[in-house]
């Protein structure tokens, strides 16, 4: 009797998922389910008929399970578990072992219940089937198995439970394609590929796929220029009055967002199509906020540098109208009292001593102030001319410079040479130095200021003067940072590009 069963059994299997594969591939043409049950039929068909082919069919089998229902993988351990089965299904000889088969098992359960409990929704909804489907086949497997691990002698059960568990499933995955959750899993597959690239251009790769046709071409409406442009921005042309083609309009409150165009000749599912345009008007609406938030940034930084840009033009017009106006007019009357101290005697140039020194310590604090606004040696000559009088004015003596040959952009010259100025400002009044360094290097595309000195170190990093050379630098696309070093002292970084701020 049981043979009888199994003689009806065997060809069973075959015919079954050769019927499924064939209706699947015509129905649901998208879906790899329909192929993978024919390659599973016709691995059957020859395992009958040759002895080393008996367990090839498991390798599309467990293919067929781990990736219901889209037929697609993207989990490591799903794709690792597809490719030992059909490793393992090749060779007769290691599939016919009973630990590697228990091992098969235990990695399609493991890969099914990683998918199922990664997704949520309607994903989860429509991956019920798949994970029941792959814990059935799971279980023959390690039933069969077990029943030569522990000499149970039931083979013929075992083989009949074996064949009615692959044409269950069988049966049971077909009907929940072609009338349960296909629509709701197609559409949650397209937004979590959408999710997982948000730019514009991997969306119409995500709609090929979704709706299984490698003509699907999308436009994108621009308000401005009232037409529609495809992924490189070149203008999207929409095509004649031709059935061949189909233009599906993509419309937000009345206003046009996107056009998709398909061909007519692909068999249509009206409400995968509606679903996959309602979840392609939410991602373009997301991208275009996302687009915004972007721009915004951008507009945000270059506003900023503008500011930057704004306060040293004023600096250089403060310090240039300080040396033509008040300095020269100093100047002309220190020389006016030097005459006159010259050509008097007794009190009188008693009296006009103490008003030359007076008049000469003015000058002198003008001209420091006209320097500290914007050095004149920093307009003229760059970093390389402005950075030596500066160390040679601060403490600790000697300080290391390093600094090199050629201008940079006067927003990026401003920031280093008061950030340079800052520490060692800071140096000369808190560290209790007796050496320091300054390097100015180009690299890949950017300017470094590092300042770094042996003294006691514990910088304010929230201090006044720092933070506004931290907001002037970021305003330029860089950063600052300062901290103790493990050797003794401190050491400040910053890093301008010189992209962003030329």
């Amino acid at each position: 009797m049981s043979d009888l069963l199994l003689g009806i059994a065997d060809p069973a299997v075959g015919v079954v998922l050769a019927g499924c594969g064939s209706v699947l591939c015509v129905r649901r043409p998208r879906s790899l389910i329909g192929p993978l049950m024919l390659a599973a039929a016709g691995c059957w068909f020859l395992g009958s008929i040759w002895i080393v082919a008996v367990f090839l069919h498991r390798g599309p089998l467990v293919h067929l399970h781990i990736s219901y229902p889209t037929g697609r993988m993207r989990r490591p351990l799903a794709i690792v578990s597809v490719i030992c089965a059909y490793a393992v299904s090749i060779v007769e000889a290691i599939g016919d072992n009973p630990w590697v088969t228990l091992a098969m098992a235990v990695l399609v359960a493991v890969a099914a219940a990683d998918i199922y409990a990664r997704t949520s929704g309607p994903a989860r909804k429509a991956g019920g089937p798949a994970l029941g489907a792959a814990l059935t086949f799971a279980a023959v497997l390690a039933l069969s198995s077990a029943n030569q691990l522990l000499v149970w002698e039931n083979d013929r059960l075992v083989l009949l439970l074996y064949d009615l568990a692959i044409c269950v499933v069988a049966l049971v995955l077909s009907a929940d394609l072609l009338w349960g959750r296909w629509t709701e899993a197609t559409v949650a597959d397209f937004v979590t590929q959408v999710g997982a690239r948000p730019d514009l251009g991997a969306l119409t790769g995500a709609l090929q796929r979704a709706l299984g046709d490698p003509s699907v071409a999308l436009g994108y409406w621009l308000p401005d220029q009232h037409c529609y442009v495809d992924d490189a921005g070149q203008s999207f042309e929409l095509p004649l009055d031709d059935s061949s083609r189909i233009v599906i309009r993509v419309e937000e409150h009345g206003e046009p967002v996107a056009v998709l165009i398909k061909d007519g000749a692909v068999q249509q599912d009206e409400r995968l199509l509606a679903d996959i345009t309602a979840a392609l008007r939410l991602a373009l609406g997301n991208a275009r906020l996302r687009a915004q938030v972007r721009a915004n940034i951008t507009e945000l930084g270059i506003a900023r540098r503008r500011l930057v840009e704004a306060a040293d033009g004023q600096r250089r017009q403060l310090e240039s109208e300080l040396d033509g106006g008040p300095q020269r007019r100093l100047s002309e009357m220190s020389r006016i009292l030097e005459n006159v101290d010259a050509k008097v005697e007794g009190g009188l140039r008693e009296r006009l001593t103490p008003m030359l020194a007076e008049l000469a310590t003015a000058q002198a604090e003008l001209r420091n102030l006209a320097h500290g606004i914007r050095p004149p040696a920093l307009e003229s000559g760059g970093l390389a001319a402005a950075l030596p009088l500066l160390v040679r004015q601060t403490e600790p003596d000697p300080v290391d410079l390093t600094v090199p040959e050629g201008r940079l952009p006067p927003a990026v010259e401003g920031a280093v040479y008061f950030v340079c100025a800052e520490a060692l400002t800071n140096i000369a009044k808190h560290a209790n130095a007796t050496r320091a360094s300054v390097a100015i290097t180009v690299d890949h595309g950017a300017v470094v200021a590092r300042i770094v000195d042996n003294g006691c170190g514990g910088a304010d990093r929230n201090g006044s003067g720092l933070r506004g050379l931290a907001d002037r630098v970021q305003a330029l696309g860089g950063w600052l940072s300062v901290g103790d070093r493990d050797e003794g002292g401190t050491e400040l970084m910053a890093r301008i590009p010189l992209e962003e701020a030329s």
